[in-house]
């Protein structure tokens, strides 16, 4: 287990070892919500095929959706980087909000006031009970990183970016940047 304790806004990197959970395999999660009776986050690296409009029909944009993690993927959640423009906010840290007046984004999006690189969607989130997520770092499910990226971390959209965070984290670590994603393809 490495010396970081877990914060909202740092980013948790799945372990090589968890190859085989299908939620889980190679994502990269930021943390929205952290405490000890437990916890949120998002999966950031997991795109999926539907965009606002093919949601939220009466939305003409194109914003990408993300698999946010396995519990209410039923239901869409976003984070973002103008807590301005959208009232009832809350901060997770680095200039990272999440959720808000979702009429207030709606609005922004109709008018041309938001981007990608300001609001991501997800489709689910990632949650721990009371404890989950401590045992979960004790047994090495995850590697626990600050997020260096701050309120840039929502511009980061790339499917390799576990790969990328593989390739940082050094010698242990980086053979498993090239590996493939289902061992028995090798």
């Amino acid at each position: 287990m490495n010396n970081l304790n877990p914060e909202k806004g740092y980013l948790l990197i799945a372990e090589p070892s968890i190859l085989g959970d299908i939620s889980f395999n190679r994502s990269v999660i930021l943390l929205a919500e952290y405490s000890l009776d437990g916890s949120v986050g998002f999966i950031l690296n997991k795109p999926l095929e539907y965009t606002i409009k093919d949601l939220i029909p009466e939305i003409e944009a194109s914003f990408r959706i993300y698999n946010g993690g396995p519990v209410e993927q039923d239901n869409l959640y976003f984070i973002h980087k103008i807590p301005d423009l959208i009232p009832n906010s809350i901060e997770i840290s680095y200039g990272i909000f999440w959720g808000g007046d979702f009429d207030s984004v709606k609005r922004l999006i109709k008018q041309g006031k938001l981007s990608d690189k300001d609001i991501r969607f997800f489709l689910g989130y990632s949650g721990w009970d009371t404890n989950q997520l401590t045992n979960e770092l004790i047994s090495n499910s995850w590697v626990l990183t600050e997020n260096i990226y701050k309120s840039s971390i929502i511009e980061k959209d790339d499917i390799s970016f576990w790969k990328e965070k593989m390739l940082e984290l050094g010698t242990d670590y980086s053979i498993w940047s090239n590996a493939p994603e289902n061992p028995t393809y090798n």
